[in-house]
């Protein structure tokens, strides 16, 4: 699985959750928000994360 910047904004865009913990990286980290969209996925969806499997579903083909 590999990080996909545009999958990784639907996947915050659509979950609560993920939005607060962005910016809460981007304050108390003080990084831009590229950065801290990366540091998102590599904290709560790579590797089994939490949100590993609403992320991969973002990849299937509408049908």
């Amino acid at each position: 699985m590999k990080y996909i910047k545009s999958q990784m904004k639907q996947l915050i865009k659509e979950n609560k959750e993920l939005q607060n913990r962005l910016k809460e990286m981007m304050e108390q980290l003080d990084l831009e928000k590229n950065f801290a969209l990366k540091a998102l996925y590599h904290a709560e969806v790579a590797e089994g994360g939490k949100y590993q499997l609403a992320y991969q579903a973002l990849d299937l083909p509408k049908g």
